[in-house]
């Protein structure tokens, strides 16, 4: 019997960034993924690394993780890939430039340093954009990095802090005693340990309902697309006020869409669907026109969780001592995902988070009725 200070179930990078702020406080950590570490959609997501756009009770925690991005190569051994771009977010209509400027002005506490331009700041700025795209706001400091190398990286350097990461390890059975947890995995292993975090993405909500607290969520599979190399063009990530498609181009040059939503093939794997790429590929040439021709290489999916108000679920089960939970990040959970994993670790640690959680709380779904 394996005896540890926490459990872990789900090695995205929440879960993997929980055992890295564990191990570094001292604590003893097990972390079991039924897969690989990054495997699902902290490794298959776009790559945005944005705070604009977010609710504004996100932001507490989205600056948090902004810092935390800032000293990645110190946390976790590399660079991921991140840069500090900035995030284009471009306005299709003055209604949508109307938005833009409330929420600039809404955040503007928040320290996100967002510029809204008009359509002929845009167009001298950044004279790639499509004439279908009325304005935009900018948020400098913005970026993105390559989820295929981030989130595995968080996994390592756990590990080397003397995580126990068990990867293949598909939870069959998870009891409590009164005192501690017991959690049990397909290939043979038992753990205990007085906490359990629910880092299981889009499959924490059977956690959640085996200890009375389901929630109405339901699976996301967004589809995205990897062009071939281009001449170097677009110099930040984008996003578009409304949603549709979100792009950005990488030092090699490829163009990295996404948009829309695929579909599941079973319950670990997904697919883009054709209508789903067909439509990206249409909103690309309006809003990119230099993508025009453009060979798309590659097409992918991948498994993410939503709520109904798309808000994720982060903080203590209100059922059972001990159970921490954090998902349902409805496909923007790479930005913050550092700062949950910190927050989590802070909250076996000292019992409480120093930032804000209170939107979050699973209580918010009791009275709603799970079908």
């Amino acid at each position: 019997m394996n005896e540890v200070d926490a459990v872990i179930i789900g090695g995205g990078i929440v879960g993997t960034s929980a055992a890295l702020a564990l191990c570094r406080s001292g604590r003893s950590v097990v972390l079991l993924e039924r897969d690989f570490c990054g495997s699902h959609s902290s490794g298959v997501n776009y790559g945005g690394v944005r705070r604009q756009g977010r609710p504004l009770s996100q932001l507490p925690l989205s600056q948090r993780a902004h810092e935390i991005w800032g000293r990645l190569p110190e946390l976790i051994g590399i660079d991921g890939e991140y840069q500090r771009s900035g995030h284009l977010k471009l306005a299709r209509s003055f209604h949508d430039m109307a938005a833009l400027q409330d929420y600039a002005d809404s955040s503007r506490g928040f320290g996100l340093g967002l510029q809204v331009l008009d359509r002929g700041q845009l167009r001298a700025r950044f004279p790639w954009v499509g004439d279908v795209a009325v304005g935009a706001s900018l948020c400098p400091d913005d970026g993105h990095a390559n989820p295929r190398l981030v989130s595995p990286a968080f996994a390592r350097a756990a590990r080397q802090l003397g995580a126990q990461i068990h990867e293949q390890s598909a939870v069959t059975e998870v009891s409590h005693d009164g005192q501690r947890f017991e959690v049990r995995a397909a290939n043979g292993l038992t753990v205990r340990a007085p906490w359990l975090l629910n880092c299981a993405g889009a499959w924490a909500d059977s956690l959640a309902a085996q200890f009375g607290e389901p929630v109405p969520m339901h699976s996301g599979h967004p589809a995205m697309l990897v062009t071939e190399p281009l001449p170097r063009v677009m110099d930040v990530s984008t996003g578009v006020e409304g949603g549709g498609i979100y792009a950005r181009q990488v030092a090699r040059g490829n163009c990295v869409l996404g948009g829309g939503q695929g579909f599941a093939l079973d319950t670990a794997r997904a697919r883009p669907g054709q209508s789903a790429v067909l439509e990206i590929l249409r909103q690309a040439v309006e809003l990119y026109p230099f993508l025009e021709g453009a060979q798309a290489i590659r097409t992918w999916s991948g498994t993410e969780g939503y709520l109904p108000d798309r808000q994720p679920v982060i903080g203590p089960s209100s059922t059972q001592p001990g159970l921490l939970h954090a998902f349902g990040f409805a496909g923007a959970g790479f930005q913050i995902g550092p700062a949950v994993g910190e927050v989590l670790a802070e909250m076996v640690c000292t019992g409480a988070s120093s930032t804000p959680l209170e939107a979050f709380s699973i209580t918010r779904f009791h009275s709603i009725p799970v079908v």
